[in-house]
């Protein structure tokens, strides 16, 4: 007889958690089991701010039906979809059997294993070589998992969320994991479009009404409204118009040696970056001067981000730790099964290897450097000071 599973698993940003994500988190929740939240930290993937930061976000969401929320360390936060996914997925594992609920354009789930077995196949790898070279990577790799599939793969390529859901079920099959992939259906509008007269609104459209001062009512669950008015009025949400001149004055003072240091080069990116630097007058300006056909905008943004954090080459392939923000009683039960050392307070990094306390230094400095994107800027050390969330 198969063993039971031990929880529900959600990996997340929640910038800001909106009513698809508390879909997500209902559906979880009635698989009667504990919710467990893997959720980014202070930046996000889009390469900037998250607009509230992640003890507000952790405590949101406990009050909207996790169990525990535990950390996606930022060098996999804030990388592409194959890396973020590996690092979400590593830490749900870490925690022995369970189930992986995420939300998708295309809620077929065999489908989306069957794309993810295709992609890690070698005829994957044989086709996407003979994909016209001039293509960039989405398009090249939509092409050739087309040739072994058929047309059925290209909407769940193409769905940005799907897709993340594909990059889920390939790190459970490449790692091995003990968990089973559930997609729920995608509600509402989709990434970066208006939703007009949708309840079910995107985080980007959430994010810009937010910043704009729009009234939100009924659009988001009432915690996240009034965690939203109450970081405005105080001046305490983030975006990264308030760190721009900082990020400009970073890159500048870079050398072309130190820009070749980063994560995710290729073609020889980190010199348009240094000589764009010297000249970009606005991050606007500087994601234009440094992207190119084959070279996304999310790529560029999130590349500038680590130029500025001193995310550096070479990456750990995993996270080595599991860091706990906050849960409840039965959340912090599962902590006792976890196979990573657990970071519930910052005392605890003391017993890590000196290449996890390495990326936990990283993250605080992070963190400090998170403080200031907000019009009223936020102490530093907030990552050795801030209590673990019990609700």
């Amino acid at each position: 007889m198969p063993q039971k599973n031990a929880f529900s698993a959600i990996i997340c940003e929640f910038d800001p958690l909106h009513l698809g994500h508390r879909l997500i988190l209902e559906r979880a929740g009635a698989l009667e089991s504990p919710v467990v939240c893997v959720m980014s930290g202070n930046f996000v993937q889009r390469g900037a701010p998250a607009m509230l930061d992640k003890w507000a976000r952790a405590r949101l969401a406990l009050l909207n039906g996790a169990d525990l929320v535990i950390e996606l360390p930022l060098p996999w936060a804030t990388a592409g979809a194959e890396r973020f996914a590996a690092g979400g997925v590593a830490l749900c594992s870490a925690l022995g059997q369970g189930l992986l609920c995420f939300g998708s354009e295309v809620p077929d789930i065999g489908l989306l294993q069957n794309i993810a077995a295709a992609l890690l196949s070698e005829e994957f790898s044989r086709a996407l070589r003979a994909c016209p070279p001039e293509l960039g990577f989405a398009a090249r790799r939509q092409l050739a998992a087309e040739k072994l599939l058929g047309e059925k793969a290209a909407p769940a390529l193409s769905g940005p969320n799907a897709n993340l859901g594909i990059e889920y079920c390939k790190a459970i099959l490449r790692l091995g994991a003990a968990l089973t992939p559930l997609a729920v259906k995608r509600e509402g509008s989709g990434h970066d479009q208006p939703g007009e007269g949708s309840e079910y609104l995107s985080g980007s459209e959430l994010r810009r009404r937010t910043l704009s001062g729009g009234d939100l009512g009924g659009l988001v669950p009432e915690s996240t409204q009034r965690c939203l008015e109450a970081a405005r009025e105080d001046g305490r949400l983030s975006e990264i118009s308030y760190i721009e001149r900082a990020v400009l004055s970073k890159l500048r003072s870079m050398t072309e040696e130190e820009f070749t240091a980063l994560p995710d080069l290729s073609e020889g990116i980190e010199h348009r970056l240094y000589r764009a630097a010297r000249e970009a007058r606005s991050l606007t300006e500087l994601y234009a001067l440094i992207k190119t056909r084959r070279v996304s905008h999310s790529r560029v943004r999130r590349l500038v981000l680590w130029a500025f954090l001193g995310v550096r080459a070479p990456l750990m392939e995993l996270p080595p730790y599991l860091r706990a923000l906050g849960g409840t009683k039965r959340g912090l039960e599962l902590l006792r099964a976890s196979r990573l050392p657990v970071i519930v307070r910052s005392s605890d990094t003391e017993g890590l290897s000196p290449e996890a306390q390495a990326l936990f230094k990283l993250e605080a400095l992070a963190g400090d450097l998170y403080g200031l994107a907000s019009q009223s800027p936020q102490p530093s050390g907030r990552d050795y000071t801030e209590g673990f969330i019990r609700l």
